[in-house]
Order: C-alpha cells, then sequence, then structure tokens
C-alpha cells in the first residue's frame, strides 16, 4: 500500500506547525498564492498564541520514481491537558516525527508523548529543527537524542521550518522508515474517531482513521460508546480544505459529515462501525475526565440563556466540556463547568468571549474532593461551601499529580525551594549530558493550579518544562476557609485551602477584601475563619462626613448635639449591620490573583 500515516510529537513552540507548513509546500499540497503561516491552525486563538489546540488532518500526495504515494500528517496539540486526544491519534498512525528544538534540547512534555508513540509500538524518526539559527546547538542536542532513542547520528534528520531546509529528504524518510499501514483483518468497517467539529449546516463533521473495511456516502454507520446511528452525507478526505470522495479504505484518514446536531453523541476514540453488523470496538477508549472546576455567570443576568446555547454549541466540537447549572445569591444563575486543565479553562473563556460576545465572570479554578462522611456515604465535593465544617468526623482524600521537570542545574536551588512551597516532592533524579537535570515530582493537584507552572518559569528564567498525569487519591490535609464581612459569613468567598497554607491564605484574603470593599456608614469587620478560629482580621473605618460644617460661631453644645445625634445614626445602622457588597468586588474576589 502507498500510504504513510504519521504525527508530530512536540514541546509548544518547538516548530511544529511551521514544518508542517513546508511540508505542504515541498508537495504542492496547498499553491503558493495561497500559503499562510500555520495553515493548519485555523482559529484565531491558535495563530496569536502560536499553540495548535484542536488536531488538523491533512493529505499529501508525495511523488517517487514514478509513483505516487499517499501521506497522511495528524497536526496533534503539544500541550498536557490534551494528552488523551494525542494519545488517540497516535493510535491512528504508524509512525511519528519526534521534533526537537536544536537550541533547547527535550523538554518535559516530549517525554511523556514519545512514552505513548514507544507503547503503541510506533516508528520513531528524530527531527531537529531551527538548524539555521545561530545559537543552534545540534551536536549536544543530537546526543541526547541518541542516548534517548537508542539511534545512531545518520537516523537524525536536521531540518529548518523557516528556510524549508532538510524538507525534501525528511519525507523520502518518511517514504522509506515509516510502514504502510496493516490490511484490513474484516470485511465489516471499524473506524477510530481521533477528532470531530461542528458545522451549523452540516452538524457534527468526525474525522477517523479507517481500520477495516471500507465506508462511502449512505452508509448507515453507529457510534459503539453513544449508540447512536446516522446515514453518512458526506465521505471524504482534508487536503486541507475538505475534499469529498466515493470511499475511504482501510488504511486512509478522512472524514464523515453526520449531520447530527445535538452534543454528546461522538467522542474522541470512539469506534465508528456499520450499523447492522456486530463488531468488536476498537480499544482505548475513555469518556473524558474533568480534573478543574470553575464557575461562570453570565455579568449581565438577561444573557443567561445565550450562555447556555454558547456552552451546549461549544460541547458539540469539544466532548471534553461538561457543564451543569448553578446559582449563586450574589452572582445570579450560572454554569458549574469542568475542565482538562488549565489551559482548556482559558481557551473555553477566551472562546465564549470571542465567539459568543458574552461579558462572563469566571471563579477562581478549584478540584474535587472525595468525602466519606461517618455513616460511609461517599460524596464528591468541589463546590468549597458545601465541604464539611471543621470537626466533622469525616476523611478526605484528594486527587496527586505524578509530574516530570526538565532544568538548567544552576536553577535547582530556585526550583527546590518553589517545589517545597508547593507541598511536592522529590522521587527521582537524572543528570543529562549538557547539564539539565530531569526531576520526578509529586505533588497535590491544588497545588499545581496555585500558580504553580508561571512561577516555575519565573524561578528557571524560562528554561524550565513540566510535564504531568493525574494519579491516584490520597489523604488531604485540608481545611475550608470562611470569610465574614461584618460578622456575617459570605459563601461565595470560601474557599478549600491546605492546612499548612491556611493562615498565608486567610491574611491574603481579608487583605484584598480590605482594599475592594468601599467604606459603610459605620465600622465593617472583615474576618477569615479557619478551623473555628479567627485567623485574620481587617477594619474598615466609617465614613465620616463633617456635620458641624455649616455652623459658625456660637456655643460649642449646638455642634455637640448635631455630633451626638450622628452618632446615634451610626449606632443604628450598625444594628440593622447588612453590609452591600458590589457587584464588581465579587468579580474582582472571584478572579483570584
Amino acid at each position: 500500500m502507498q500510504i504513510r500515516n504519521f504525527s508530530i510529537i512536540a514541546h509548544i513552540d518547538h516548530g511544529k506547525s511551521t514544518l508542517a507548513d513546508r511540508m505542504l509546500e515541498v508537495t504542492k499540497t496547498v499553491e503558493a498564492r495561497k500559503m499562510k503561516e500555520q495553515v493548519l491552525d485555523s482559529m484565531d486563538l491558535e495563530r496569536e498564541r502560536g499553540i495548535t489546540i484542536k488536531m488538523q488532518p491533512v493529505r499529501m500526495r508525495y511523488m517517487q520514481a514514478g509513483e505516487e504515494y499517499e501521506f497522511n500528517l495528524i497536526d496533534t496539540p503539544g500541550h498536557i491537558d490534551f494528552s488523551y486526544e494525542v494519545s488517540r491519534a497516535l493510535k491512528a498512525v504508524e509512525g511519528v516525527l519526534l521534533l526537537v528544538d536544536s537550541t533547547q534540547g527535550v523538554q518535559a512534555q516530549t517525554l511523556t508523548t514519545l512514552q505513548m508513540a514507544k507503547d503503541l509500538g510506533l516508528t520513531i524518526i528524530p527531527v531537529l529543527t531551527k538548524t539555521d539559527v545561530p545559537h543552534s546547538r545540534p551536536d549536544e542536542v543530537g546526543e541526547e537524542v541518541m542516548r534517548l532513542l537508542a539511534c545512531t547520528r545518520e537516523e537524525i534528520m536536521l531540518v529548518s521550518g523557516k528556510t524549508g531546509a532538510g524538507v525534501p529528504e525528511l519525507l523520502e524518510a518518511i517514504r522509506t522508515r515509516i510502514p504502510a499501514p496493516r490490511p484490513s483483518q474484516l470485511e465489516a468497517y471499524r473506524g477510530l474517531i481521533f477528532d470531530f467539529q461542528y458545522s451549523n449546516h452540516r452538524g457534527i463533521i468526525v474525522f477517523m482513521r479507517v481500520f477495516d473495511g471500507m465506508v462511502k456516502k449512505g452508509d448507515v454507520l453507529r457510534f459503539a460508546a453513544s449508540g447512536r446511528s446516522f446515514t453518512a452525507l458526506e465521505v471524504g478526505v482534508v487536503t486541507p480544505e475538505e475534499t469529498p470522495v466515493t470511499q475511504l479504505e482501510a488504511g486512509e484518514i478522512g472524514y464523515i459529515v453526520t449531520g447530527i446536531k445535538e452534543p454528546g453523541v461522538a467522542g474522541v476514540g470512539d469506534t465508528l462501525m456499520k450499523d447492522k453488523q456486530m463488531v468488536e470496538p476498537l480499544s482505548g477508549y475513555q469518556q473524558a475526565r474533568p480534573v478543574v472546576w470553575s464557575s461562570i455567570f453570565p455579568e449581565n443576568q438577561d444573557d443567561f440563556t445565550q450562555l447556555r446555547q454558547a456552552l451546549d454549541r461549544l460541547q458539540l466540537s469539544d466532548s471534553s466540556l461538561s457543564f451543569e447549572e448553578e446559582s449563586s445569591g450574589v452572582l445570579g444563575r450560572g454554569f458549574r463547568c469542568g475542565f482538562l486543565g488549565m489551559l482548556h479553562m482559558e481557551i473555553i473563556t477566551e472562546r465564549l468571549r470571542r465567539e459568543f460576545n458574552i461579558d462572563i465572570i469566571i471563579t477562581a479554578p478549584s478540584i474535587s474532593y472525595e468525602v466519606t462522611w461517618p455513616d460511609g456515604r461517599v460524596e464528591h465535593i468541589y463546590a468549597a461551601n458545601r465541604f464539611p465544617d471543621h470537626g466533622d468526623k469525616v476523611s478526605v482524600r484528594e486527587p496527586w499529580v505524578l509530574g516530570q521537570i526538565i532544568l538548567p542545574g544552576e536553577y535547582m536551588g530556585h526550583v527546590m525551594t518553589l517545589l517545597y512551597e508547593h507541598e511536592a516532592s522529590v522521587i527521582d533524579t537524572e543528570v543529562f549530558g549538557d547539564g539539565r537535570t530531569l526531576l520526578a515530582i509529586e505533588m497535590p493537584l491544588r497545588e499545581l493550579m496555585r500558580g504553580f507552572f508561571d512561577r516555575l518559569k519565573n524561578a528557571s528564567s524560562g528554561y524550565a518544562s513540566l510535564s504531568y498525569e493525574i494519579a491516584e487519591l490520597r489523604p488531604a490535609t485540608v481545611t475550608r476557609l470562611d470569610v465574614l464581612v461584618a460578622e456575617e459569613e459570605v459563601p461565595a468567598f470560601s474557599r478549600v485551602v491546605g492546612m499548612i497554607r491556611a493562615e498565608v491564605e486567610a491574611k491574603s484574603i481579608t487583605e484584598k477584601l480590605y482594599t475592594t470593599l468601599p467604606r459603610q456608614q459605620f465600622v465593617v469587620k472583615i474576618q477569615a475563619r479557619v478551623m473555628g478560629k479567627v485567623t485574620a482580621t481587617k477594619k474598615i473605618s466609617a465614613l465620616r462626613k463633617d456635620v458641624t460644617a455649616h455652623l459658625y460661631g456660637g456655643d460649642i453644645t449646638r455642634k455637640m448635639k448635631l455630633r451626638e445625634k450622628q452618632k446615634k445614626g451610626k449606632a443604628k445602622a450598625l444594628e440593622r449591620g447588612r453590609v452591600h457588597i458590589p457587584q464588581e468586588v465579587f468579580m474582582k474576589m472571584m478572579k483570584g490573583d
């Protein structure tokens, strides 16, 4: 078979999309007049940030010695949040290009994805990019890659995505080194879905690799996981425009237009099969499991229905987004949303603002805790105000992460201090030949979310790279932090914090509220309560109006009478006691640091 299916493994910003552009140019897949940077990154957000968010397959025609070959490239995201999607894309190909920046060397996230490729038994072609840059280190980085893959120097390809040098040789290496797809083992059709998107007119469009049999327009197909049947309205390939074809056979990669316009039907990793045929689905399918939770409220409650429609629409092209309705006494009606990680959360909220033009308030992210009550009932709690009170006889478990950090040796001291502050411990270390160190660490997920990634970049001047995977649940040493304003509890400000940092968090939240809450007609006390006792207090002094300003001359008792009257008024206001907290104060507090 003259088909080669491959993917590219690379760390963020190592030039994956740029190399893909050069391949499309050399194979004349995209005409020179239509060529632009990051052809396969279709979203504005991807272009601005220089990252790949959605997968994009593309078919190229490669001519060699009078024979025509079909190259199918799946461009995958490099960020760790999307590791499950990447694993499904790797299952759909026979080989990968391991792309390493020759100025930076191997990064932590590359190691994680590389291990997936090894576990799937894929052919790996090592490629060094940015070899035209003056500070490129191809010899040192080449040594690192040789140790990592146990390969020879001759097997490592040198390319420049910017100038296109080495790309024709790389295409030839793909032809000779990556094996053709295995022949069909069944007559029945089976296809692996590795991505899908939504179109207003055509419904859900699934991208899939045909493993067995063949599929054509008009076939009645079924999703193995959801059990939903549909008629294929169109079958085609991406070049990189969607091009209809009569049929797709075993080994080919393409798309199918389903016409379905409801969420929860398609899923990454699911198997497509013909409706009446009973065959075993392909292995490896998992339901998306949210890791980070956050609440999203419309700034204007009139936009609530529009926000629901926007989330429904996003879920049609992203099955890993989950949400449920909730209401807050302060912020009104909104949605509690589950995300794969912090980057996924950032992307969804940015898309809500841009694509649907909705002004939203997003609360500080939290995680889910497993709480076992004395009667044996187990509950998963991700809202702080529902967390048990201190003194309740419950056992709490929280998710931990296993991570890998690669950093230059000179930043080790700063990073070790940072790990201590975030309750992390080092399990193992390994020193590379170029002086960099690999740290295997474990830490609570809640600490990873507390700005760890940004602080790691600061501590290492941007040189450290981090990858992680969610590990098991472990006993948690956490407690609930409550905030009282004028001795009245405000549930919207409650949060779950680690006991070690409880006092620091208490001081931080009272300080922040002290600077954002407007002054009242009476003295307002702000308190943070942890483990049953108040650990931080701030007082906002009362507004004072000079009630005697209009008086002139006369006896002092006239002024004293007015001041006494003002004093009684303030005492009455204090008795009524309720402090009106404006909406913008909640917004500032919810948005986190």
